[in-house]
């Protein structure tokens, strides 16, 4: 399976608790924070919910 670099690239103050929850299931706490996760069918599915708050490279 593929993987990508997920990094936090906008705030989620003042965002819905959904997406709050989203980022932090993905795990990101801070700003700018970057995680690699496989692309799975389920974490696709959080990045398309959250993409305007996070960049997304393959690796």
């Amino acid at each position: 399976m593929a993987k990508a670099k997920i990094t936090l690239v906008r705030s989620t103050i003042g965002r819905p608790k959904k997406q709050k929850a989203t980022v932090e299931a993905l795990g990101l706490r801070k700003l700018n924070q970057s995680v690699e996760k496989e692309v799975t069918p389920q974490v696709k599915g959080m990045i398309d919910k959250v993409q305007h708050l996070l960049t997304v490279e393959e690796i």
